[in-house]
């Protein structure tokens, strides 16, 4: 049974809507929609169609009802506040860019939280890594019962906090820490929505904060280098090096919260960011 576990922070008229990954809780975005909010910000931490409950509930879902529910959590914000900015976490980024690119209007800033295109990062398996077939198998139907189980360091150099998520996830309640394993029909439609945001990359003109773990053991860097390429909008890098996939919670975050709040500011006071590196 899948259970409510997003959350709103109320603040001024400039809103944040924050998404978490795939499998994921809004509880990872958690700590920075407190941050932004102390800075002041209106935050909404969504939760996406068929997450917090389990395997069967997710399989329910493809990318279009995930994007559709960020669609009518950014229309409810909208209603709320004058300036709309959206940050998601790995899936939840590319989320992000695609709201970006399809309403260019209404977003006015984007933060792009280790994005992932492909699941190419140091800790992942070489057969994982041939997840990008799993569109064909689901289509010829195939490996619904299947899932990749989550390895360590579960995106987590914070040695504490990865023992904490460990046993949140061993435990089945999915609301804490998510699922433990990724189901290969999911991953399959993280594949397809990967491949409709690259598509629309250059449609993307709100500008970016693309922050990204140099040692990123999910995602490899080349996915945050992707967006900085392809965008066609103002771009900050940050490289957090003290971190792993999970920046919205390890070691740095409130490095990543500081970045966050100054960047989306100097839009919301009409001074844009510029490409820079970090």
């Amino acid at each position: 049974m899948i259970r409510q576990t997003d959350f709103f922070l109320e603040g001024d008229r400039r809103g944040v809507l924050l998404i978490h990954g795939l499998t994921g809780t809004p509880m990872e975005m958690r700590l920075l929609g407190k941050g932004l909010n102390s800075a002041g910000y209106t935050v909404h931490g969504m939760q996406l169609a068929g997450h917090c409950g389990d395997v069967d509930d997710l399989l329910a879902t493809g990318w279009r009802d995930w994007y559709a529910s960020v669609e009518q959590a950014a229309d409810a914000m909208l209603e709320k506040v004058d300036h709309l900015f959206v940050g998601g976490l790995s899936m939840g980024a590319l989320l992000a860019l695609k709201l970006a690119a399809d309403r260019p209007r209404q977003v006015a800033g984007v933060g792009v939280y280790g994005a992932t295109f492909r699941y190419d990062g140091w800790s992942i398996p070489w057969s994982a890594r041939l997840s990008f077939l799993l569109p064909l198998l689901k289509k010829i139907g195939l490996g619904r019962s299947r899932a990749f189980l989550e390895q360590p360091p579960y995106g987590l150099r914070d040695e504490r906090l990865r023992a904490q998520v460990s046993a949140a996830m061993r435990s089945g309640d999915s609301t804490v820490a998510g699922l433990l394993g990724n189901p290969w029909h999911s991953l399959a439609d993280l594949y397809q929505l990967s491949a409709q945001v690259r598509r629309q990359l250059s449609q993307v003109t709100s500008p970016c904060l693309v922050a990204h773990a140099s040692e990123d053991d999910v995602a490899h860097v080349r996915n945050a280098e992707l967006v900085l390429r392809e965008v066609n909008a103002p771009t900050e890098l940050l490289l957090l090096k003290d971190s792993y996939h999970m920046i919205t919670i390890d070691k740095e975050r409130r490095t990543l919260i500081q970045r966050s709040a100054r960047f989306f500011d100097r839009i919301a006071t009409g001074r844009a960011p510029i490409r820079v590196a970090a």
